[in-house]
């Protein structure tokens, strides 16, 4: 059978091949700890220091970020040089929401359950968002050899013990109530014969505590929360951006300025509570990597919560996926699951030696794959250097079919470029995957601001400086909710005053005096893909 491969890929195929049967008797061995630092230091993109910024303005002056964030949070905003009239809003709610994802649609629902008249809006369409393009799992401790304190005990281990201890707790005790949250709703989890949930290993996890829906978890549950918000009859305005926070004068979150992006009108929303559930920033390609977010993540959420006045948390933290898609180029960047490496496929460099174990945590294996490469000991391909996943020792292991059963999305993903991963490895190199830090929280889902709440990748805290599978679509369950419901019990107590812009002004006359003069316009919205000249 023939693939794209060329002539040279193959040539490695082979060697992959040769070595895989006694690959398959003994598994590469764990790194130490004081092994995983030192891979850390030297390869991890966080540790390039040349491609971060110090934050010369606001509540982290003084810290550092990625270049490519510095310049939005110290941009010039959208609505500088607009008159806007606040006394009669377009929107008046109890509680709005600021983006259309899983944590989004969760926080609406449970605001919603409280008896408060919610909003929500969203840069594209409700579930464009990272939610949907996750694919390996959820993780949850609810099988009778795992406990909550366990998997605490992973969480702060796999985010090198900076996670935020009470964020951690409320993580992880919410774990098995979400994954009943979520079955009830209608979700389609994997389950054996007799109706018990399948779970898996992730990387870093002590127990099998995986729980997915073949490898389309995120799609899944996504189709289900945002079918609950249409079934509740909760407003979705879509294609609309939140441009600007807006705030009281005795300082509290009280609304937002809106754009729509297909006519560019402006509106105001004024709420008693917000909630930023505003995903990532894999668009904004730091250090130039690819990135497997949805196509509006840039951001937005972090930009706007800042100028209003909140503290970051980790904002020089991002997570590299270990295993995207280096060929073919079509698909370059995209996610391949952890999930593939839970089920068996191992790391193999092009002289087909298994030289880490598959299921180290992200960070580590990210930085592993750098190494690989950059000793020479990549994959050519027409596009970039990668690394062999080897896909084919899934069947081998598990028996013939079980690739086609539990990572069908794969499958398909590469058989529309004729390669069928049953038969031969793929090429993978880290990919720009999820923003570990974000707005700083407090357990109750509440910024630094009063009355804006925060919950999903947009929050900082949970996970420290590196995340574990499963625990981002955790994240958006546990935390979207925690944020709808301590919003639908604020607002009943909730009296505005006027509404203001002021804080706009205050901040763009701090970066003046620090002598930033930036035409950066931000939040970005969108990214540029259009060819430079």
């Amino acid at each position: 059978m023939s693939f794209p491969y060329t002539d040279e890929m193959m040539e490695s195929v082979a060697k992959v091949e040769a070595t895989r049967a006694e690959r398959m008797k003994v598994e590469p061995r764990r790194l130490t700890a004081e092994e995983k630092d030192a891979l850390l230091e030297q390869y991890h993109p966080d540790y390039n220091l040349e491609s971060f910024e110090q934050i010369l303005v606001g509540p982290n002056k003084g810290q550092k970020a990625p270049k490519e964030l510095v310049a939005l949070l110290q941009g010039k905003s959208r609505v500088q040089g607009m008159h806007l009239d606040l006394t009669h809003p377009d929107y008046d709610v109890d509680v709005l929401i600021i983006g259309g994802g899983g944590a989004g649609a969760s926080a609406a629902i449970e605001a919603h359950e409280l008896g408060a008249n919610v909003l929500v809006v969203t840069k594209l369409r409700m579930g464009d968002a990272n939610t949907m393009m996750a694919e390996g799992g959820i993780q949850a401790a609810d099988k009778a050899n795992d406990s909550p304190a366990q998997h605490y005990l992973d969480v702060m281990g796999g985010g090198h013990f900076t996670n935020v201890p009470e964020l951690v707790e409320k993580l992880t005790k919410d774990g098995p109530k979400s994954i009943a949250w979520l079955e009830k709703l209608g979700v389609l989890f994997d389950k054996d014969e007799n109706g018990n949930m399948i779970t898996t290993h992730g990387g870093g996890t002590s127990r099998k505590r995986m729980h997915a829906a073949r490898d389309y978890s995120g799609a899944e549950i996504m189709r289900v929360v945002r079918d609950e918000v249409y079934n509740r009859g909760i407003p979705v305005i879509e294609f609309t951006v939140a441009i600007e926070l807006i705030k009281d004068t005795e300082g509290k979150a009280a609304g937002a300025v809106l754009q729509n992006l297909e006519t560019g009108e402006i509106m105001i929303a004024r709420a008693k509570c917000v909630v930023i559930t505003t995903g990532g920033a894999g668009r904004l390609h730091y250090q130039g990597f690819p990135t497997s977010n949805h196509y509006g993540a840039t951001a937005d959420g972090l930009v706007l919560a800042y100028r209003a006045g909140a503290r970051l948390l980790y904002q020089d933290t991002l997570q590299y996926h270990p295993t995207g898609v280096a060929f073919p180029s079509q698909i370059y960047g995209a996610l391949v699951t952890e999930k593939v490496r839970s089920v068996g496929a191992q790391l193999v460099n092009r002289e087909g030696v298994a030289y880490m174990h598959p299921l180290e945590t992200r960070d580590v294996a990210a930085s592993g794959v750098i190494r690989e490469v950059s000793r020479g000991l990549g994959v050519h391909t027409p596009l970039r250097d990668g690394i062999w996943l080897d896909t084919p020792m899934i069947d081998m292991i598990h028996g013939k079919g079980t690739i086609e059963a539990r990572i069908p999305g794969m499958l398909r993903m590469y058989g529309r470029y004729d390669i069928d991963l049953r038969k031969v490895p793929i090429v993978i190199y880290p990919t720009l995957h999820y923003q570990n830090g974000g707005i700083r929280i407090s357990v109750d889902g509440m910024s630094d601001i009063p009355n804006l709440f925060v919950g999903g990748e947009a929050s900082g805290g949970v996970h420290g400086r590196n995340r574990l599978m499963g625990n981002s679509l955790l994240d958006v369950i546990v935390f979207g909710r925690n944020a709808g419901q301590s919003a639908g019990k604020k607002f009943r107590e909730v009296t505005l005053t006027d509404l203001t812009l002021d804080h706009v002004d205050k901040f763009a006359k701090e970066c003046e005096e620090a002598g930033i003069h930036s035409d950066v316009l931000s939040p970005k919205l969108l990214p540029d893909y259009r060819r430079q000249k």
